[in-house]
């Protein structure tokens, strides 16, 4: 195994992989490169001990048994570890419903279901989870988003967004905030194309950035990361989506939200960006962008992308490193009492 204590910052860029094992010209770039991470999907995960010798090996070519290993695990459609060897985890909406009926109840069951999908996690090594949603839907919207919202209200996707994230820090992995200004507003899905809102900066403070905002206020965006939006909000800059632009990320997600923690990228292979990987790379990170997620698995858009990333900044270090330091040590958890009590929370 490469020194545990590498002379040098990782590059700021998060890579996905092929598949279920490493290859040796993957394990041969990752050595070369040093990704500050890596990203899992379900093509990915076969069973628990394979994901381990995985994450295992991905540490080892870059040298740190830290390195951050992510993965979309929301519950509902998007979860890339699924049955019969993990749990079927609720859909955001599903805690949004019971909150329409008893918000204690909901926020009791969002941040257990948090604490289960964390134990999950942390027992197959990996780190840090691409969620929760903090999008609020609209009335038109595209259904890329849909039930992964916790409501179509302000008030459920703060309280149910926060009490997720809390389940998971106390299992000892990280949150990213998601997709931050917010997605809710797009009728296209930005997988696909790029969507442009049109609605004016003072609406989408209003709603949109409300759920963000609030958790910057309340000191949660030093216990987690955010993700950017791939959407164009044309009053704001009516040229590049949030990602590749500096005004909104200074203006706003920096600025009026005030989100001063980890900001990484959505993937970089979605169709909303178009041009070379290396530029996408390095638009993004010119932005404002702290890390670029790349997640095809695709070892020559790994290599363009490589060229357009740099080492991680030292403004991304301390926040890196704040986030990681604020993490709690987990407790001693019971897993079977934990799926029967969020049954029983959820059933009405």
């Amino acid at each position: 195994m490469r020194s545990t204590a590498p002379s040098r910052p990782p590059r700021a860029v998060i890579f996905g992989v092929a598949g279920t094992e490493l290859l040796a010209e993957e394990r041969a770039f990752f050595s070369e490169v040093e990704p500050l991470g890596f990203i899992l999907f379900q093509r990915n995960c076969r069973d628990a001990d394979q994901i381990r010798r995985l994450v295992s090996d991905l540490r080892e070519t870059v040298g740190r048994p830290d390195a951050p290993v992510l993965i979309d695990q929301e519950g509902g459609r998007v979860q890339r570890l699924k049955p019969p060897h993990w749990r079927a985890a609720p859909p955001a909406a599903r805690f949004g419903a019971v909150f329409s009926v008893d918000p204690d109840r909901a926020i009791a069951a969002a941040r257990l279901n948090g604490r289960l999908i964390a134990q999950e996690l942390s027992d197959l090594g990996i780190t840090v989870n691409c969620a929760p949603v903090l999008d609020v839907p609209v009335p038109g919207a595209h259904d890329v988003i849909g039930d992964r919202a916790f409501g179509t209200d302000i008030s459920p996707v703060m309280a149910l967004g926060r009490a997720f994230a809390e389940g998971l820090r106390a299992g000892g992995v990280l949150p990213i905030w998601k997709h931050i200004p917010g997605h809710g507003r797009a009728r296209v899905d930005s997988h696909r194309e790029l969507p442009r809102v049109d609605a004016d900066t003072a609406s989408l403070s209003d709603t949109d950035f409300t759920p963000f905002r609030e958790i910057a206020a309340n000191g949660h965006s030093q216990l987690g990361w955010a993700m950017t939006a791939h959407i164009v909000y044309a009053d704001v800059d009516p040229d590049r989506p949030a990602t590749l632009s500096p005004t909104v990320i200074d203006q706003v997600i920096r600025g009026a939200i005030d989100f001063q923690g980890v900001l990484v990228t959505d993937d970089v292979c979605m169709d909303a960006l178009t041009g070379d990987f290396a530029d996408r790379a390095a638009a993004s990170l010119a932005a404002g962008c702290d890390i670029v997620l790349h997640c095809s698995g695709r070892l020559e858009e790994m290599q363009a992308v490589a060229r357009g990333t740099r080492r991680v900044s030292e403004p991304t270090q301390l926040r890196l490193a704040r986030a990681a330091a604020a993490l709690p040590k987990p407790s001693a958890f019971d897993v079977a009492g934990g799926e029967a009590d969020l049954e029983r929370l959820i059933a009405a």
